[in-house]
């Protein structure tokens, strides 16, 4: 009868670390599923601010085609998935940069209140969006370690957790964005 209790003991302990377990995964995937929705809302806000800033510089200067091009790209781009996400920032970034260097150009453009008001606001985006991707990144290498260690993996492989992708940036993130204006 002993042996029975401490059976029955055992595989309760079993079954309360399988659902710990299960819930663990299923906690760090939602938490990595809101912090890309952050990251995609931060995106569209730094999309529409690039919006704003090439509005009111066009009162100013008349801008080229290919920079248009770009404010139109950025106004449709898709961000459903990490790589959409390095793209779009990819063409953010060369569209800011154009920007910026159009402003050097017209001092009296860079001095305006609007201007720099929308120049500081895209910087405080910039700098949540750097945020959000260290949390993005973070949190998938704690779900993915948590995926591939012994006996966690076990409860991966049961339940089809599968290994999560990481934000990656090319060596372009590292760099102040180009100001150069075609």
């Amino acid at each position: 009868m002993l042996w029975l209790w401490i059976i029955l003991g055992l595989l309760a302990l079993v079954i309360i670390w399988l659902i710990g377990a299960y819930n663990r995964f299923v906690q760090l995937d939602n938490a990595i599923e809101n912090t890309f929705h952050q990251i995609r809302v931060a995106m569209k806000k730094r999309f529409d601010m690039i919006n704003q800033l090439v509005e009111s510089a066009s009162s100013y200067v008349k801008f080229e085609k290919d920079v248009m091009t770009d404010v139109a790209k950025l106004r449709n781009i898709n961000l459903a998935t990490p790589a959409d996400v390095k793209d779009a920032d990819a063409v953010a970034r060369n569209v800011f940069g154009k920007l910026v260097a159009v402003m050097e150009n017209y001092p009296d453009l860079k001095s305006a209140e609007v201007v720099q008001n929308l120049m500081n606001s895209i910087k405080d985006v910039e700098d949540e969006i750097a945020r959000l991707r260290y949390l993005y990144n973070d949190q998938v290498q704690s779900y993915n370690m948590l995926r591939e260690m012994f006996p966690t993996n076990i409860v991966a492989s049961i339940f089809g957790f599968r290994e999560k992708e990481y934000l990656q940036f090319g060596e372009e993130i590292e760099q102040r964005p180009s100001t150069k204006v075609y």
